[in-house]
């Protein structure tokens, strides 16, 4: 399969995980509109390093080098992205109480 379309598949796995439409990506990004995105996602442009940093933030959930298929180890597990996404979708209120769940089942400590 030719690279471009790769990306532009997982791209467009990336957006479908998240449930957002190409027009609530695009707001996220700023500066992207959803017919570019819709471009990079069918294979008919290929974004360059910048486009997919600035993808990859507005997802929050990959890296712009699994965007673009230069690593092929997705970032994270199917729970890690449930999680995230519960935090994304949860008030002030439930983001505290997850975070303080969170921090009281690890060893880990944030500084």
């Amino acid at each position: 399969m030719d690279l471009t379309k790769r990306i532009g598949q997982r791209l467009r796995a990336a957006r479908h995980d998240q449930k957002l439409s190409l027009s609530e990506l695009s707001a996220r990004t700023g500066s992207l509109s959803k017919s570019r995105i819709s471009n990079y996602e069918q294979g008919i442009r290929r974004m360059g390093l910048e486009e997919a940093q600035e993808l990859a933030n507005a997802l929050g959930t990959v890296t712009p080098t699994y965007l673009l298929c230069l690593e092929d180890t997705d970032p994270l597990t199917q729970q890690e992205r449930e999680l995230v996404q519960y935090f994304r979708h949860a008030d002030e209120r439930g983001r505290e109480t997850i975070l303080k769940m969170a921090a009281a089942q690890s060893d880990f400590t944030i500084e």
